[in-house]
């Protein structure tokens, strides 16, 4: 199994996530970050860092979210790797409440 960014992380982009993952499974978009399934070794520590709730395990993705495992695994092999914490997006506290943002997404 492999953990997966919901669509809370998309127009935020917190990365407090990037700087405990132990093997750089974070990639990252314009606006949203995924993880690399195929990197990803399932140890969890990302899941209280992310302050968005964005991140859980595959097998905890709720049914309306279910394409985002398919996303991750696909633009996780187009984006680059981020392994160092960054600022979230100027507009994040605006948008870090919201759902229904995947019309939101920058790919």
């Amino acid at each position: 199994m492999t953990h997966v960014v919901l669509e809370a992380c998309i127009r935020c982009k917190y990365t407090d996530c990037v700087d405990v993952c132990p093997v750089d499974c974070f990639r990252e978009g314009p606006n949203f970050l995924s993880i690399d399934p195929d990197e990803c070794i399932d140890c969890a520590v990302c899941i209280p860092e992310c302050p968005v709730n964005a991140i859980v395990p595959e097998e905890d993705v709720p049914g309306n979210q279910q394409h985002m495992i398919k996303l991750n695994a696909e633009l996780s092999k187009k984006w680059p790797s981020i392994t160092k914490r960054k600022g979230a997006l100027a507009d994040a506290e605006e948008w870090k409440d919201r759902t229904g943002k995947l019309d939101q997404l920058i790919k």
